[in-house]
C-alpha cells in the first residue's frame, strides 16, 4: 500500500512538472478533456435543473389528473377541421359528471381567459393571469397560502366578487399593507381580496401563480356567458388513488357520450387528456437532451483522450533515461506501468476539474442573472471526475505499457 501511495505522489509530481515545464503543450492537450467534461456536465446539470424545476412546478398535480376538453394535449388522428367543430365542455356537464362519476377524489371546472388589469387606489398591475376556477381547485392544485384562504363552495357557486392573488400582485399593489379584506378593481368591478398565495417563482412555461389571480368561475360565466367562443372550458378530474385509469377514462367517455346524445358508432367530440401523458412527453424531451449531450461530449472526450496519450508518449520519450535508471536499480515493470498510468489519470482529472469549474461558474452566473436555479449536484461532479479518470486510464495504457517494457540498458544508452 505504501508503495502505491509513493507511486501516486511521484506521478502527481510528474504531472505538475509537465504542466509547469510545458504549459502550452499540456494545456492544449488537456483542452479536449476539459471541453468534453464541460459539455456533458453542463448539459446534465441544465437538464437536472430543468427536471427539478418541472417536478417542483408540477408537484401540486397528480399524474393521473385528467383534463376533459375540446383540444388534445398531443397529436391526434382526427382532422383539424373536424376537431375545430368540437363543442366546448359546459358547466352543466361538469355538474352532471360531478354527481355521476365514481372513484373521484375531486372534480373541478376551469375557464381559460385573457389577462386583465387589477387596480388598488392609484396602483395598477397589468397583464395579470386570471384563473377562473370552481372552488375544488384549492385541493386539485394543492394551493398554498401566505395569508387568507380560498373561496368556499357557496362563494364559488354564486360567483361572488372575491379574489385570491399571487404574491407579486400583493407586493405591487399593497407594498407591506395587509391585503386581506381590501377591495381591488377587476373587470370594472370591486373584488374583495380573501387570500394571498405563497411565492413559488416562475413556472415551466414562464407562467406563475405569483402573478395570477383566482376568481370564481361562475363570475366569468355570468359576465361572458357559456357560449363565448373566445374562452376555453375544461373539466378537471382527480381520481382516487389506485384507480384503473383505463376504466376511469372509459367511464368518463360513456357518461359524457350519453349526456351529449352521441350515438353508437359516432366518434367522440371531446378529448380525455391524462396529465401523465404530458409528463411522459417532457421526460422524452429531457432524455433526448441528455443523449445529445453525451453524443456531443463523446467527440470532445475522444479528442481529449488522444491529447492525453500524446502527452504520455512524449513523457515516456523524455524520461527514457530515468526509466532505465529506475529499472537498473530494481524497479519492476509493474512499478513503471502504474507510475505512468497514475500520471495520465491525474492529468486527465485536472482537465476535467477545469471543465467542472467552468460549469460551476456559469451555473452561479446564470442563477443570479435569471429567475431559474441552475444546480451542479454532487452526482454530476462525481460523474465528471470519474469520466475524466476513465479517459486518463484508457489513454495512458499504451504509453504506460511501452514504458514498462523498455530494456534498462537500451533506455540508459538512448537517454544519454
Amino acid at each position: 500500500m505504501l508503495l502505491y501511495l509513493r507511486l501516486l505522489k511521484e506521478s502527481f509530481a510528474f504531472a505538475i512538472n509537465a504542466l509547469r515545464n510545458n504549459k502550452l503543450r499540456t494545456l492544449l492537450s488537456l483542452l479536449g478533456v476539459t471541453i468534453g467534461i464541460f459539455s456533458i456536465i453542463a448539459v446534465l446539470a441544465a437538464v437536472d435543473s430543468l427536471d427539478r424545476k418541472i417536478t417542483n412546478d408540477l408537484s401540486g398535480l397528480d399524474k393521473n389528473t385528467i383534463y376533459l376538453m375540446k383540444f388534445s394535449f398531443g397529436p391526434s388522428d382526427i382532422p383539424k377541421w373536424k376537431r375545430e367543430q368540437f363543442p366546448n365542455v359546459k358547466y352543466d356537464e361538469y355538474v352532471y359528471l360531478k354527481g355521476a362519476m365514481t372513484n373521484t377524489a375531486e372534480l373541478g371546472y376551469q375557464i381559460f381567459t385573457k389577462s386583465e388589469t387589477i387596480k388598488y387606489d392609484s396602483k395598477i398591475v397589468s397583464d395579470v393571469n386570471i384563473v377562473p376556477v370552481s372552488y375544488e381547485f384549492v385541493d386539485i392544485e394543492r394551493l398554498e397560502f401566505e395569508k387568507g384562504r380560498f373561496y368556499n363552495e357557496a362563494e364559488g357557486n354564486s360567483g361572488a366578487k372575491v379574489v385570491v392573488i399571487g404574491s407579486e400582485i400583493a407586493t405591487s399593489l399593497f407594498d407591506g399593507v395587509d391585503p386581506i379584506g381590501k377591495d381591488v378593481r377587476l373587470y370594472g368591478q370591486r373584488f374583495t381580496v380573501i387570500g394571498v398565495l405563497t411565492k413559488k417563482g416562475a413556472g415551466l412555461f414562464g407562467d406563475s401563480n405569483d402573478s395570477s389571480a383566482y376568481v370564481p368561475v361562475n363570475f366569468i360565466r355570468q359576465k361572458f356567458g357559456d357560449n363565448n367562443t373566445s374562452l376555453t372550458n375544461v373539466i378537471v378530474f382527480k381520481p382516487v388513488d389506485g384507480v384503473d385509469m383505463e376504466a376511469y377514462k372509459a367511464e368518463i367517455s360513456q357518461k359524457l357520450r350519453a349526456y351529449r346524445g352521441i350515438k353508437a358508432g359516432e366518434m367522440d367530440n371531446f378529448f380525455i387528456n391524462v396529465f401523465s401523458g404530458f409528463t411522459d412527453f417532457i421526460d422524452g424531451i429531457i432524455g433526448s437532451m441528455k443523449l445529445g449531450g453525451w453524443v456531443i461530449s463523446g467527440f470532445s472526450l475522444l479528442v481529449g483522450g488522444f491529447g492525453i496519450a500524446n502527452i504520455m508518449f512524449v513523457s515516456v520519450k523524455e524520461r527514457t533515461h530515468l526509466i532505465g535508471i529506475q529499472k537498473s536499480l530494481g524497479a519492476k515493470n509493474r512499478f513503471i506501468l502504474f507510475q505512468f498510468l497514475f500520471e495520465a489519470i491525474i492529468l486527465s482529472v485536472i482537465g476535467g476539474a477545469i471543465g467542472l469549474l467552468l460549469v460551476w461558474g456559469i451555473a452561479v452566473g446564470l442563477t443570479k442573472a435569471l429567475d431559474f436555479e441552475f444546480v451542479l449536484g454532487l452526482g454530476n461532479i462525481l460523474l465528471g471526475t470519474g469520466l475524466a479518470g476513465i479517459i486518463g486510464l484508457i489513454s495512458g495504457i499504451l504509453p504506460a505499457i511501452s514504458a514498462s517494457r523498455l530494456d534498462p540498458v537500451e533506455a540508459i544508452r538512448t537517454g544519454m
